[in-house]
């Protein structure tokens, strides 16, 4: 299962942009034998200054026909990490070929865009800066993959 992570934003050179490299590669790495991955990085930004409604018909384009489409979003439900894994498993044993995680801007998901989401994933009460929500769903992603595989990574 291709996962996309469907952004408004462009991560630049630095410790994030870094961090962000180093978890997908290691979720490729281990999520192959799984049949995880790989994951594709789809980049939007706004250059319209239309807000979110501008920002989510952007990331709709940027969603691939017929994936699953999860948003991260406040309102969403809290996992744990077991928990997330176990949605990936079971999102992947579904048959799913596609995953679209979609992070907003600044000012969140548009309405309309949340309606769409087949599932809504929430990292806390707590608002987040989306570069940094890029990197935490990153190393998640590769913790799913290392719970799913068995591997020491997660120890709970």
């Amino acid at each position: 299962m291709r996962v996309h992570l469907c952004a408004v934003g462009r991560m630049r050179a630095g410790p994030e942009r870094a961090l962000v490299d180093d978890y997908v590669t290691r979720f490729d790495r281990t999520g192959r034998a799984l049949g995880l991955g790989p994951v594709t990085e789809h980049e939007v930004e706004d250059r319209k200054g239309g807000g979110m409604e501008a920002e989510a018909e952007l990331l709709a384009r940027a969603i691939p026909a017929g994936a699953f489409v999860v948003t991260l979003d406040e309102r969403g439900k809290t996992l744990t990490s077991p928990e997330f894994s176990a949605e990936l498993a079971r999102w992947r044993d579904g048959g799913r070929q596609d995953v679209a995680i979609v992070i907003g801007g600044a000012d969140g998901i548009a309405p309309g865009l949340r309606a769409r989401a087949d599932f809504s994933i929430s990292f806390g009460r707590m608002v987040w800066p989306h570069m940094l929500v890029r990197v935490m769903l990153a190393e998640q992603l590769y913790r799913a993959a290392t719970i799913l595989a068995g591997g020491p990574y997660h120890r709970a």
